[in-house]
């Protein structure tokens, strides 16, 4: 038998009137009011958002690292990706036209089960992609980076939640980066045509594996809501599109860096 809440009845008389919204809620856990401003932080709510955000972290991994072995160990699909480009082509529109619509269409990437979907042909064109680049490096340069990706992501994710450093305040550092590798990538493009050189794209793999290394501990410290920026418990498809990507971009300047071709 279940018991039945009546809500008390209001008294307008003057010297009887009911709590200001504030005096009724100040009991609740979960309800902190500073200056007037009302905000509503549920511990529980942070711990499952987290929890959600990083399984389907690891099944997009799990499937990207299939693939990709597939398109390597696999010679008969080896040599037909490398022979028919389009099918990168192909990945790489289905890439751009998911990415846009989930960063750009909020209503989209918030409504089930849509946001799923498109995160779910967007994980598996870029696992394509990655595949394909990866097919034309030497398979033990592929799993040490691979390996050092796995170590710098662990570390990075430790370091971001024990550490009182709050990555989110240092958004003028990471644009200063963006920036000097964006005129290492204008560099390169006026320099590739005329030859190769090593220490040009040394310098732009340094610097990419730096830039999203910190773009890594940025999105991980957003998903934990108190630091200086944070992240909406509702935007999960969002925080895992920003981690996934982080950590692929990661793992192709480390490839750029120690990657060799196959023979």
């Amino acid at each position: 038998m279940t018991q039945k809440k009546v809500a008390p009845t209001v008294s307008t008389v003057a010297g009887n009137l009911p709590p200001s919204y504030e005096e009724a809620n100040a009991g609740c856990p979960s309800y902190c009011c500073t200056d007037g401003l009302i905000f509503w932080e549920d511990k529980n709510i942070r711990r499952v958002f987290i929890r959600k955000v990083y399984s389907i972290l690891m099944l997009q991994m799990l499937v990207t690292i299939t693939i990709v072995a597939v398109f390597m160990f696999l010679a008969p699909v080896r040599f037909y990706v490398q022979t028919h480009p389009g099918l990168y082509s192909l990945s790489n529109f289905l890439f751009l036209g998911t990415y846009l619509a989930l960063s750009c269409c909020g209503e989209l990437r918030r409504q089930f089960p849509w946001n799923l979907i498109l995160l779910t042909v967007f994980t598996l064109s870029m696992a394509c992609m990655l595949g394909f680049v990866s097919s034309f490096y030497n398979s033990r340069s592929v799993v040490l980076c691979l390996g050092i990706t796995a170590a710098v992501c662990l570390s990075i994710t430790i370091f971001s939640f024990q550490s009182r450093v709050d990555v989110t305040s240092f958004q003028g550092i990471l644009f200063m980066l963006c920036m000097v590798m964006l005129c290492c990538a204008l560099v390169m493009g006026f320099v590739v045509p005329f030859g190769y050189v090593p220490w040009l794209h040394a310098i732009y793999g340094i610097v990419g594996a730096i830039v999203f290394t910190m773009f890594l501990a940025f999105d991980t410290q957003l998903l934990m809501g108190n630091r200086l920026y944070t992240i909406s418990p509702e935007e999960y498809i969002f925080a895992t599109l920003s981690l996934y990507l982080d950590i692929i971009y990661l793992f192709t300047f480390l490839l750029q860096l120690f990657g060799e071709g196959r023979e």
